[in-house]
Formats: structure tokens, sequence, C-alpha cells
């Protein structure tokens, strides 16, 4: 499990935790969305792999908050997200139990992140992805919804 997830209990809009954007994320994320000079290296046992900016970015979208970064040896950062006193890290696995130091972090500001226009275009693959989930979620629960209505009218008109 990520980072945080323990005390990711905001909610947005739609009633959503961090943990359920996660859950989603998990089916979404793919070498497509990965950094490219991590490429290589993604693999659906380790989906997080190059995903934490526009991850962090996009959960920065549905919650706001600040993206903050840990700096890597690489000179590189590491994106996470901080909304009021929860910190989560969407995409920690990826680090496989080594431990990141999550404390005195500069914020990471979009314009500098999105400079680049590969991590733009992926930053929009996986918004459009996860839209795209959200609708067939959406979808299969109306649905549901409309079997259960109908099922209930016919039980409470007596047929059977």
């Amino acid at each position: 499990m990520f980072y945080g997830w323990e005390t990711a209990l905001i909610r947005d809009a739609n009633g959503l935790t961090p943990r359920d954007y996660y859950d989603r994320l998990k089916s979404i994320w793919s070498a497509d969305t990965c950094a490219p000079r991590m490429r290589k290296d993604w693999s659906p046992e380790n989906p997080t792999l190059g995903q934490c900016s526009i991850t962090a970015f996009l959960m920065q979208d549905i919650y706001g908050g600040k993206v903050l970064g840990v700096p890597l040896p690489d000179g590189n950062y590491h994106c996470f997200n901080v909304v009021g006193d929860c910190v989560f890290d969407l995409t920690s696995e990826q680090f496989q139990g080594v431990a990141l130091n999550y404390t005195d972090c500069p914020e990471q500001r979009r314009e500098t992140h999105f400079a680049k226009e590969e991590k733009r275009q992926r930053y929009e693959l996986l918004k459009q992805r996860l839209l795209s989930a959200d609708e067939q979620i959406d979808l299969v629960a109306k649905r549901l919804l409309e079997e259960y209505r109908l099922a209930f009218l016919t039980l409470a008109n007596g047929d059977q």
C-alpha cells in the first residue's frame, strides 16, 4: 500500500478518498504514462514506477493542497501530496520498501514540471484514462440501480 494510506481519509466531491483513487489508478498506470527514462524498467508488477509527478498533480486537481518533492540522489524529485494535515504518496511503492524522508521537502510547481511537453502529455493521458474509468464505473452503477429499481417495482406490484 502507498505511504500515508492509513490517514488518507480526505474525500473529494464524490466521497472518494486517495485510497479509492489508488485502486483505480493501479489499473490505468502503464508504460505510456511512465517517465521515459524509467520506461524500460516499468512493469505491471511495479505500476507506480515513473508515475509520481503526473499522479501528484492529478490528485492536486482533485483535492487541492500542495505537491511537494523528496530530493533524490540523481537530482530529481519524487512528488507527493499534502492536503491540510493529510500527507500521501500514491506512487511510493516504486521504491520497494526504501523509506523516503517526507519532511522539509520543497514545493513542486506544475509550470516547471509541465514545461516538459512529454510530461504534460502523460498527465493528460492519465487524466483522460481516469475520467474514462470513472465514466465506466458510473455506467455500471446506473445499470445496477435500474435493475434493482425494476426488481423492486416488480415485487411491489406483486409480479413474480
